[in-house]
């Protein structure tokens, strides 16, 4: 049979593997295929599996995460030719359940960035408009979803790098709450931070992928047992009894679009119009220090990583006059400019006389944006903004301004500081580019934003396909 990659969902593909109308290996091949005839295109892929052991269904990996006798480069020259002796506890999990990886999809220097334009190995373009972003730093992952090269992914989160790419690509993607999913065989970024976590097409595809990696790892110290997942019921519309907030400050921040703001208003309200119980609530101090926090204690966690990346081990090795030059020039010819430009702020933050003042401050900070999020979470179950203020922008918009690129992240960084989970999914069409609404929720409440999600996705009934493909 024909199959169309860019409908098929992950859960259709099961469905059709049960039958017995295809097989595993014509639905890899129907992958490999549209990969073939769209990632030329896209770049969507830092490698591509021809073969891959497994009788299930494909999915495409992050290239953050460690992949037995799979090139892993974490999109940097430093690791352009590391192949990884072991798996990250997430592809055991993936593999265990007979999932087949498709390739490693392309991604932000060591997952630092918004566009995916800081990949040494050159852009991911958005499916939807080649010429924009996709997002990042997952973005690879997120245009393979889009784009019809995977029918899910695997993202890692530190500041939004799931969340946002997925609004600008139209897809669903979710960031777990902090310690339900192992980092283990993971490239670190910023430790207390980073979380791995699904890209779908939609939420039960992003619910089920959820429940196949989320659990304790005794190889990650950090991980805890979740609550059993709930997939959503395919009948689940109704909100009765859901009480959304709307935080003003996230909705009506400083470079939200007029279309973005249209399009999650006509969400909240349509969650109204399902049942659920609709009001406004305050995270003041969140949104206005959010940013300045992180871009503290993310850099300083990326300074003490980062620093293992010397020449000796494994990795890129420049050779010099001694150890010092070799070192030097190892990690001047393997680190790009975002990379370097965060080890500088946050060896600074970290640097003696200055480590209270900088990075003890962003941690206490850090504690109030927490207790913010408590509060809030006093009164409602979710809360709700725009994913990104904007809709995906111009490939070298932004690349010369590293302030404006941060800024993508304003409304993603408060609840990942608070190490909370958060949903998107696309809401709506701006200038004919989708638009994410993200969904936020207390620890440990993703069946919360899973029910959510699911409801107010059927009711908007986006079209996940990008219309230039249709």
């Amino acid at each position: 049979m024909t199959l169309e990659t860019l409908t098929l969902t992950a859960e259709r593909a099961n469905e059709l593997l049960a039958a017995k109308e295809i097989s595993s290996d014509e639905l890899f091949a129907a992958y490999l295929s549209a990969i073939g005839e769209r990632d030329p295109e896209l770049h969507a892929y830092l490698y591509v599996c021809d073969e891959s052991p497994g009788g299930g269904i494909p999915i495409a990996i992050k290239d953050v995460i460690g992949t037995r006798g799979i090139r892993t480069t974490a999109g940097s020259k430093m690791l352009e030719s590391y192949v990884p002796v072991f798996d990250a506890t997430v592809i055991e999990r993936c593999k265990a359940r007979g999932l087949r990886i498709l390739g490693k999809t392309n991604t932000d220097e060591f997952a630092m960035g918004s566009s995916t334009e800081n990949s040494a190995y050159g852009p991911t373009h958005n499916p939807w408009d080649p010429t924009r972003v996709p997002g990042g730093s997952g973005g690879g992952s997120a245009a393979a979803v889009s784009g019809g090269l995977a029918p899910w992914a695997l993202g890692s989160d530190t500041g939004g790098s799931i969340k946002q790419p997925s609004a600008l690509c139209g897809n669903v993607g979710l960031r777990p709450t902090y310690g339900t999913v192992s980092r283990y065989g993971v490239v670190a970024f910023a430790s207390s931070l980073d979380q791995v976590g699904p890209v779908a097409k939609n939420v039960r595809d992003c619910a089920f992928l959820y429940s196949i990696i989320a659990g304790r790892d005794v190889n990650d110290s950090t991980t805890v047992d979740v609550p059993e997942v709930v997939v959503p019921p395919l009948d689940g519309r109704d909100l009765k009894g859901v009480r959304v907030g709307v935080p003003k400050e996230l909705n009506d921040a400083e470079g939200i679009e007029p279309g973005v703001r249209d399009a999650v208003r006509d969400a909240i309200e349509l969650a109204a119009s399902l049942g659920a119980e609709v009001g406004e609530c305050s995270l003041p101090r969140s949104v206005e220090y959010g940013l300045a926090c992180y871009y503290l204690v993310a850099p300083a966690e990326a300074s003490s990583n980062l620093a293992r990346y010397d020449g000796v081990r494994y990795g890129l090795r420049e050779q010099g006059e001694d150890f010092r030059d070799m070192v030097m020039r190892t990690r001047d010819a393997g680190f790009g400019d975002e990379p370097k430009r965060r080890i500088m702020l946050g060896t600074y933050a970290l640097s003696s006389g200055y480590y209270d003042a900088y990075y003890g401050k962003a941690q206490r900070v850090r504690t109030v944006i927490k207790r913010e999020h408590d509060a809030a979470f006093e009164q409602f179950d979710v809360l709700v903004s725009p994913t990104s203020p904007t809709v995906a922008f111009e490939l070298g918009a932004k690349t010369e301004n590293p302030l404006a690129m941060y800024l993508n992240d304003l409304l993603t960084i408060p609840s990942c500081m608070a190490g909370l989970p958060g949903l998107s999914i696309p809401c709506g069409l701006s200038e004919g580019l989708p638009v994410g609404l993200q969904l936020i929720g207390p620890q440990f409440a993703e069946n919360t934003l899973f029910r959510v999600g699911h409801a107010l996705e059927t009711g908007i009934g986006f079209d996940i396909v990008p219309e230039r493909l249709r």
